[in-house]
């Protein structure tokens, strides 16, 4: 057996985490729980109104406190990116976002650190994985290059990336096998507070 298949099957799956109706201290001790060492996060917009302790700085703080290494990918791997080519009817079309080289390269940085064993959680607002795009666009990509996601869910159960499709598709696929996904909300000029 090749050295890096070995590295690959004693690797940290990915986990994904929302905050949802979590506090703070809640949602760290669910990191803590499951051991990450460093929360990834996606959204495109690092920043809330309603919950100003999840908003980039006030988060970092936090993190770093806890001994959490906190690192913003919402440019690479947001679900709102900039690209006026990945909107379909103000919905994002996650097929075209993973054409983009930006997300691809937030991709391979995943991979590394998932070949690497790291314990990496990604983060968004939307606290059900199912509804989110670290589930339908990231976790789809992730499972196609064989790297292990686990969703913690807004009840703190773990779900396979299978799993979170399951509820979402009804099981049911496409005509080529395959769900096809897009943003459940349509964005417009202004950007949204939280995405999904």
């Amino acid at each position: 057996m090749a050295l890096e298949d070995r590295a690959a099957e004693t690797s940290s799956p990915i986990y994904t985490i929302g905050y949802g109706a979590r506090d703070l201290a809640e949602f760290v001790d669910l990191l803590r729980a499951h051991d990450i060492a460093y929360l990834l996060d996606v959204r495109s917009a690092p920043y809330s109104r309603f919950k100003p302790e999840f908003s980039k700085e006030a988060l970092e703080q936090a993190l770093r406190a806890a001994g959490i290494y906190y690192l913003y990918l919402g440019r690479q791997l947001g679900g709102q990116p900039e690209a006026p080519s990945c909107y379909v009817d103000g919905k994002v079309d996650y097929a075209a976002v993973r054409q983009l080289p930006a997300f691809q390269e937030g991709i391979d940085r995943l991979e590394r650190a998932y070949r690497q064993g790291r314990r990496v959680a990604l983060m968004c607002s939307e606290g059900k994985p199912e509804l989110c795009h670290r589930s339908k666009l990231i976790g789809q990509v992730l499972m196609e290059r064989d790297i292990a996601v686990l969703h913690i869910d807004e009840n703190g159960v773990l779900l396979t990336q299978a799993e979170v499709i399951g509820k979402l598709t009804g099981g049911q696929l496409n005509l080529f096998g395959e769900p096809d996904f897009t943003s459940r909300r349509r964005y417009g000029t202004e950007e949204a507070d939280d995405e999904a």
